[in-house]
């Protein structure tokens, strides 16, 4: 895994938004029409190719393929590379999406901000997932689609390294009802011990791993209250081993570990303080931690670094930019945010980064593109900025030219 070695790197989360003609041959496919197989795979090796390409473009040093091999969300793509499960219909007034204290406290914005048209999200996020029968991976011919894609789309790109994102054990497949186990203990590790064909497979191609958990941190809202915050550590930290588990035989430098509070643009007020849950973060087997950052929630948590140790050897790459928000963050300040990191923690330890994903799932996205793009390109001036500080920039010019 790279290091800030001679200038601040960036990179990002991994969900970007998909391209209009992508996004119309895979509404396409949900609505039953004839698919087009062929014109399909060449629409998405032809869109990760480009999405590389404008990652590097907008000066991205650690880049992927933006998640459009996945056929739905970031946690719920799982469904489609394991067996085990069976889709049904959610039942009125059973969503799991509507739980939580946020939610409960502010139910006329939330009944606002999801009351858009039908078209929000796939067909499967309307659905609940039954495991009725052994959970196994199913999947190794997407995954290799995906991994062929990003190495394709890497070709004459001039990047520091690529990776992909995957969902941890806890946050696959959400929400899922077990009918089969004896209990939750028994699927989860089950389904641990099925993605851990993933990992690996990512891994044994060349790429970084980065293992997705926002439901670390989320649960915490939907168990307490009536749950004690004792349960939910416990909860978090059962999961923890359980990721562990399912990491076995891989390099820590190979894994990057993102914890969120949910890429939703709501207000947060429930939150776990990442105080509370950073010891149990910083025991998952990674070389580097991806933690929201410039959520105006969270932005004051980076002062927690001078009391919290980072292991020797880790990176953490702490969001600069918000993925929840149309406003484009300044460069200085992007500069300024990298600036208190590297001063706790050391300029080597720092990799830039955004707090989540612009996409959430393939129908579902946090800001306009063309505003994407431009929140990339604003954390990677201001990596810029923060490296002349930090390095001086005759030093990061020098760096810039040997790449």
């Amino acid at each position: 895994m790279k290091r800030s070695s001679n200038r601040i790197l960036s990179t990002h989360v991994g969900s970007l938004i998909r391209p209009p003609r992508l996004l119309e041959l895979v509404r396409a496919r949900e609505d039953g029409e004839a698919a087009d197989v062929r014109a399909y795979e060449e629409c998405l090796k032809d869109s990760v190719a480009e999405v590389v390409r404008r990652q590097a473009q907008a000066g991205i040093d650690v880049v992927n393929d933006g998640e459009f091999g996945k056929s739905t969300s970031w946690s719920l793509y799982a469904l489609k590379r394991v067996s085990g499960f069976e889709m049904r219909p959610i039942r009125p007034g059973a969503d799991p999406f509507a739980r939580g204290a946020d939610r409960e406290r502010f139910k006329e914005f939330y009944a606002e901000l999801e009351g858009g048209n039908d078209r929000t999200w796939s067909n499967v996020t309307k659905q609940e997932a039954v495991c009725v029968a052994p959970v196994q991976y199913t999947g190794l011919v997407e995954l290799q689609h995906d991994i062929d894609n990003l190495k394709a789309g890497l070709k004459g790109v001039k990047v520091e390294e690529a990776f992909l994102p995957v969902a941890a054990p806890s946050s696959a497949i959400p929400d899922r009802k077990n009918e089969y186990y004896r209990n939750e203990e028994e699927l989860v590790i089950a389904l641990a011990e099925a993605l851990r064909t993933e990992y690996r497979a990512i891994v044994d191609a060349g790429f970084l791993l980065q293992v997705d958990d926002a439901r670390a941190a989320v649960t915490y809202d939907r168990m307490v209250p009536p749950a004690s915050f004792d349960d939910y550590y416990r909860w978090v930290a059962r999961h923890v081993e359980v990721l562990n588990h399912a990491l076995e035989g891989i390099p820590e430098d190979r894994v990057r570990y993102h914890v969120c509070w949910g890429s939703w643009p709501g207000p947060h007020t429930t939150d776990v303080p990442l105080r509370k849950i950073v010891d149990l973060i910083l025991k998952v087997h990674a070389g580097a931690y991806l933690i929201e950052a410039a959520n105006p929630r969270h932005e004051h948590e980076w002062r927690i670094w001078k009391d919290v140790n980072l292991p020797d050897g880790k990176i953490l790459a702490p969001g600069v930019v918000s993925h929840g928000t149309n406003v484009v963050e300044h460069p200085e300040l992007v500069a300024e945010r990298i600036l208190r990191f590297a001063g706790v923690l050391g300029r080597e330890n720092v990799i830039a980064s955004t707090d989540c994903g612009f996409a959430q799932e393939q129908f579902n996205r946090r800001v306009h593109p063309s505003i994407m793009w431009a929140k990339l390109e604003a954390m990677a001036e201001g990596a810029r900025i923060a490296s002349e500080e930090l390095w001086g920039r005759a030093n990061v010019e020098r760096s810039w030219a040997l790449q």
